[in-house]
């Protein structure tokens, strides 16, 4: 293992090997060119996350990207954009992904792309050759694994079983597995505005009851999306300790069009950190 590790990105991976690292006792950097990490994510989340993670001894460098790396015995010397220096022994790269699609032939066979490099289908999966589908990352529809799953019984059903089916993109929960995890599922505040929704937040901050006996600081968020005029709930937002586990039942719910009351007419199990979720009262704004 190395003493020192710089992680050069700022989506799921990055965060992620930045936590495993730190975990194991390396001195780790995440290096980022934006103003905060995990774009696309709700903005309390990002900001409780980095807050977080800091506690755990992980270096959160924003607005500097790496401009050269150059081997220095067993060492690397990295220079950064904002003139500094830095000597690590390990660079990880994770500045994202993009479809590997090059030597297959698909622009000779008349297969268009899109101008992000992904392959142009239909919402069937049908590439601009009739004999062709595709689906998964290499189309630029979220890169997870259980969206690709579900595409695939999409496009099985529709060639050989009764035809139907097509891809329902709301709703997808998702989780960052970094120290503490992140769960999501359904709109950000930014995006429910923008789309037009007049919205309440009700969110909480807290020290996890275990962590009285543990003496971590650990923290704990959670941050519901409601729609005033219907009360349906757009989305949930939780930094904590299993966050994904719980993140997943909170996507049926919200499948299911659950409203902010029924939420809060649902009784909490207790002690648990999932509770907060059915007992937030009073919205923040």
């Amino acid at each position: 293992m190395p003493k020192q590790a710089v992680i050069w990105g700022g989506g799921y991976i990055a965060v992620e090997f930045a936590g495993i690292l730190a975990g194991l006792g390396v001195e780790t950097t995440l290096v980022y060119r934006g103003d905060l990490f995990l774009r696309g994510f709700d903005d309390d989340v990002r900001v409780f996350t980095a807050a977080e993670m800091r506690k755990k001894g992980v270096d959160l460098k924003f607005g500097v990207t790496l401009t050269s790396v150059r081997t220095d015995g067993d060492q690397y010397q990295l220079e950064l954009s904002d003139g500094t220096t830095m000597q690590t022994g390990l660079v990880m790269g994770a500045t994202g992904r993009r479809a590997l699609v090059d030597g297959l032939g698909l622009e000779e066979l008349g297969v268009e792309f899109t101008d992000s490099g992904h392959i142009k289908v239909d919402e069937y999966f049908q590439t601009s050759v009739p004999s062709i589908r595709a689906l998964g990352d290499v189309i630029g529809t979220p890169q997870l694994t259980p969206v690709a799953l579900a595409q695939a019984m999409v496009l099985t059903r529709r060639l050989f079983g009764d035809g139907q089916g097509e891809m329902d993109y709301r709703h997808i929960p998702t989780a960052v597995f970094c120290q503490p995890n992140i769960g999501t599922v359904g709109l950000t505040e930014a995006e429910a505005i923008a789309a037009g929704h007049s919205v309440s937040i009700f969110m909480s901050e807290f020290r996890p009851m275990k962590h009285t006996l543990s003496g971590s600081e650990e923290r704990c968020m959670m941050k519901l999306v409601v729609d005033k005029d219907s009360d349906v709930v757009l989305g949930a937002h939780m930094v904590g300790t299993d966050a994904g586990e719980i993140t997943q039942g909170l996507g049926v719910a919200m499948k299911a069009g659950a409203t902010k009351a029924q939420f809060d007419s649902t009784l909490g199990i207790h002690p648990t950190a999932a509770e907060e979720f059915v007992t937030m009262r009073q919205p923040v704004r």
